[in-house]
């Protein structure tokens, strides 16, 4: 059975170097175009005494300001990978989706989002990589989803099995990912696995902006194990939420956008739920249907008993 490990509270701010010489390296994640969110964590960051940052993709889609997240961290010059959001949005920029993508209800938030990001953002989250390593102490490698795609989610639902054959695939002890919005930290004989959860949309029913920070043990030249600090942020979420309104994502982004606030709101999953639901029921993933969805949905529950719920749902249909 999978036995994840979550450290929930944050560790003691460092304002210098780490005692044994070894750099600090903090990693951020799923930002999803939420401003204040980012903002909260820089202000955290900065009192860290990290020596080097890293990103690990879906800077853009699911939230209004993915050209205000991208600008900050171009300022910084802090290298990131590539997420699926970064595909999702560049594909919707070239027309390069289902033609009734570009007209349907269900997708009007992407296309806000596309259209809200400039040329010198598209070109910029172009140019990111699938993967990155730490440069300051060797053994981390990066990747947005898992080291076979960007929306290959692993979480405290993934096996040992399924973790080791992905740590078999790289050639460092530390495997560092993104993508479910949830923290997850799992020590196995191949080497460590570490989910550092969501800045910017956690799906772990906690509100803070969420990221980690990975130092290994020992002194330099020694092969200690690796350390994790999960950090959690405090910041405005009646902000980001009057944002929705103020840029008009709220209105302009039809049913989807209205689930993202539920999402931040809930700090859950609201959309794929939503959708999923939807198509039992076989009907339009539209507006007028979030009333009964919310009904039916309980955002307290673990998924897996809205799913059984579901299947339930879907057998007792004619």
């Amino acid at each position: 059975m999978p036995s994840p490990s979550y450290a929930s509270r944050n560790g003691p701010s460092r304002n210098g170097p780490s005692p044994n010489g070894r750099p600090r390296i903090a990693v951020l994640a799923d930002i999803h175009g939420n401003l204040p969110a980012l903002a909260a964590v820089l202000a955290d960051l900065d009192r860290q005494g990290v020596d080097e940052v890293l990103v690990g993709g879906d800077l853009v889609g699911r939230g209004p300001q993915g050209s205000a997240v991208v600008a900050r961290i171009r300022e910084r010059g802090w290298p990131s990978v590539r997420g699926n959001h970064e595909d999702y949005l560049l594909a919707f920029r070239r027309g390069r989706v289902d033609p009734d993508w570009l007209v349907s209800e269900q997708w009007a938030a992407s296309r806000f989002m596309a259209a809200e990001l400039s040329d010198r953002d598209e070109a910029f989250l172009d140019s990111l990589p699938f993967t990155l390593a730490a440069t300051g102490e060797p053994g981390l490698r990066l990747v947005h989803g898992s080291p076979r795609a960007t929306d290959d989610g692993l979480g405290p639902w993934s096996s040992d099995r399924e973790l080791s054959r992905h740590l078999a695939t790289i050639g460092e002890d530390l495997l560092v990912c993104c993508h479910t919005h949830r923290p997850m930290l799992r020590r196995l004989p191949e080497g460590t696995v570490v989910n550092v959860g969501a800045v910017g949309l956690p799906f772990n029913r906690d509100h803070r902006a969420q990221y980690a920070i990975f130092e290994r043990d020992g002194r330099r030249g020694e092969s200690g194990a690796w350390q994790v600090e999960f950090r959690q942020v405090p910041y405005d979420l009646a902000a980001i939420l009057s944002i929705y309104q103020s840029s008009g994502f709220l209105a302009a982004g039809g049913v989807t956008a209205r689930l993202l606030a539920l999402e931040l709101r809930h700090a859950t999953p609201y959309l794929v739920p939503f959708l999923k639901w939807a198509e039992v029921r076989d009907v339009e993933p539209r507006l007028e249907e979030l009333p009964a969805f919310e009904r039916f949905y309980r955002p307290e529950e673990p998924l897996q008993d809205f799913f059984r719920r579901l299947g339930e749902l879907s057998e007792a249909r004619p």
